[in-house]
């Protein structure tokens, strides 16, 4: 009888354990390694029961969400799951380079090879993302998706670089344009900011802040002093650049800065010049119309009492020679009228022989102004023998005014330079003043 009953309480228990997901032994859930024991070790009791829950649902026991490798290392882990691996298969997506998963028993094996990093497929310190997931054979609906993280590491200490696009001494001229771009060379750990130093104070230039900024700065044409030696002046540019750890990397570009014409003030200085003498050339110009007129003028008066004279010398002697003796007297009378106005003529207009030289003079001094505007007119932008040119119009004006210095030089608003270059240039005044044999 003792035997029979304990037949019936094993047969209960396989029952309560296939039928059941949960029993209560005390009010507190029964560990799955509980289920492995026999069967009559159980208390069945009111007393005794407590729930047990069991292991259901699909899962990876040994999932480790993130893994650091270093190059040149291999990777080998085998995923574990809660199922008879026999009836599920493996996979992943979007794996990096070189990553695998056996399908059968879930391998992870990776060698990191550095060619991967040499080549660019894979960077150092980057988080790659992997989806991995199992799935059953036989049901579908029966799959598991996950994913972690890789990342590779390099022991190698690489530095970055701070490398300007330009050598590290150049030579330029003042009001030349310095421009070039502040390049790096980045290692393990990017340079993330620039500092700029100089060893002379600049003024309106473009600040270096980063990698890939570019500076650019004109020298002034003040900046080179006279008490520099050899009338040059070294500017010397420190690029400074750091890393998030604050580990620094410093480039040096050494600047020659010679001495320069600044031809924008030096082209102001010959187009002042240049219109010194054009309104120099005006006044003379007008002038020589009024000596000019005046000659001319004084020369009318002359040849009229030229033409009276020796028409009334002529006339009394026709009239002397006549039968009438009434015009015999006045005939006799008329050669010493004709006389008597030459010393009239010297009285009234005296020969202006002064002033005709001192109009030939002026007008030989327009010539030579002319010709010495139009011989050192300017070549291009940048002439380089603008200072020569300048000073040559300077002396040469000077020594024309001092040649000048006692004609009394006019300037009316009544003729503008079109009218006066017209008469200047008029034949008739060719004719009168050009030089005869």
């Amino acid at each position: 009888m003792r035997n029979l009953v304990r037949c019936i309480r094993k047969i209960i228990g396989l029952v309560v354990l296939c039928n059941s997901t949960s029993l209560l032994v005390n009010g507190q859930g029964v560990l799955p390694d509980t289920l492995s024991k026999p069967v009559d070790s159980i208390t069945l009791n009111a007393d005794s029961l407590h729930r047990v829950n069991l292991d259901t649902l699909l899962r990876i026991k040994n999932l480790n969400p993130y893994f650091s490798i270093h190059v040149d290392s291999t990777l080998n882990y085998n995923l574990e799951i809660n199922r008879d691996e026999a009836k599920y298969y493996w996979y992943i997506r979007n794996s990096p380079v070189g990553l695998k998963i056996n399908k059968d028993n879930g391998m992870l094996t990776f060698k990191a090879d550095k060619s991967f990093f040499l080549s660019g497929k894979l960077k150092y310190d980057n988080e790659y993302k992997v989806v991995m997931g199992v799935q059953s054979l036989d049901n579908p609906t029966d799959k598991l998706d996950t994913f972690f993280s890789i990342q590779f590491y390099n022991t190698d200490i690489i530095a970055s670089r701070v490398k300007p696009s330009v050598n590290s001494t150049l030579v330029v001229d003042e009001g030349d344009t310095v421009a070039f771009r502040v390049q790096c060379e980045n290692g393990n750990f990017p340079i993330e900011n620039i500092t700029f130093f100089a060893n002379t104070p600049l003024k309106n230039y473009t600040l270096v802040k980063k990698c890939d900024d570019d500076f650019v700065w004109t020298p002034p044409f003040d900046f080179v002093k006279e008490t520099d030696s050899g009338r040059v002046r070294i500017l010397t540019l420190s690029f400074v650049g750091a890393n998030r750890f604050m580990i620094k990397d410093t480039s040096t570009v050494k600047i020659i800065i010679r001495d320069a014409l600044n031809y924008p003030l030096a082209v102001q200085e010959y187009q002042l010049q240049a219109k010194n003498i054009s309104t120099y050339i005006l006044q003379l110009k007008y002038t020589f119309l009024q000596l000019d007129k005046s000659v001319k003028r004084t020369k009318n008066a002359r040849t009229t009492f030229d033409i009276t004279g020796s028409t009334t010398a002529l006339t009394g002697t026709i009239m002397a020679s006549s039968a009438s003796v009434g015009m015999q007297k006045t005939g006799k009378i008329l050669p010493g009228v004709g006389v008597s106005l030459v010393p009239i003529k010297e009285a009234i207009a005296p020969a202006k022989v002064f002033d005709q030289n001192q109009a030939s003079q002026i007008r030989t001094s327009i010539k030579r102004l002319d010709y010495m505007l139009k011989d050192n007119s300017l070549v291009g932008e940048r002439d380089a023998d603008i200072t020569k040119k300048t000073n040559k119009l300077k002396d040469e004006l000077k020594q024309i005014q001092i040649q000048l210095i006692d004609i009394p030089l006019e300037f009316t608003n009544d003729m503008n330079e079109e009218e006066l270059n017209q008469y200047f240039n008029s034949p008739k005044v060719q004719r009168k003043y050009r030089t005869k044999k």
